[in-house]
């Protein structure tokens, strides 16, 4: 197991239980193998994505994250600029994105796919899902941020797709699109991005 990544759970409506003293209830969801909760706010929205490299992920929630908002300001090891949940302190910024459970002996192929300790750190937060329910849950958060970096268009398309096919807020897939992107140097590489996409 890894040490501070939670167990997938939903908490009570009610409260925000540390997920190491939560008793077994109704609102627990259990697994064998171990599960655990991952909030995907960026590229790995995109199922497809995510899959690619966790084959064991399933969409469990939409959610949104309080206090923080969506900046594509993360810098890739590419150069180019990456999502990031960043934290504001303002209660009505809100990071939109899924919730989902991932066997927990994947989480380091996931750790290195993000860049974990290059740019990005794991942090555990609770979300907000629909209907009130919470889920306390892993998520990356950016260390390395530059905001004159740009995204790829490859990237940004990644982003939107995952929010679409969620079903995320129009003006939230709006504000998604309208952010300004770049072409990739290497045709091939976004060539091979997009590739997993039927269409």
């Amino acid at each position: 197991m890894h040490a501070g990544s939670p167990l997938c759970y939903r908490l009570p409506v009610t409260g925000t239980t540390d997920m190491n003293h939560v008793a077994l209830n109704t609102h627990e969801i259990q697994h064998d193998p171990p599960m655990l909760c991952y909030f995907a706010y960026g590229s790995n929205m995109s199922t497809p994505r995510l899959l690619n490299r966790v084959g064991s992920a399933v969409a469990v929630a939409v959610a949104c994250l309080p206090a923080h908002a969506l900046r594509f300001h993360k810098r890739g090891r590419d150069g180019s600029a990456k999502c990031d949940a960043f934290y504001t302190g303002q209660d009505h910024d809100e990071v939109h994105g899924v919730v989902f459970r991932i066997a927990a002996v994947e989480k380091p192929c996931l750790d290195e796919c993000e860049g974990l300790g290059n740019g990005y750190d794991v942090k555990t937060v609770t979300v907000r899902g629909k209907h009130g329910t919470n889920y306390r849950v892993f998520t990356y958060c950016a260390t390395r941020i530059d905001t004159r970096l740009r995204p790829f268009h490859w990237y940004r398309e990644h982003v939107l797709r995952g929010a679409i096919e969620h079903g995320l807020q129009d003006a939230y897939i709006a504000a998604i699109r309208g952010i300004e992107s770049l072409a990739d140097p290497q045709q091939h590489q976004h060539e091979r991005e997009l590739a997993i996409y039927p269409d």
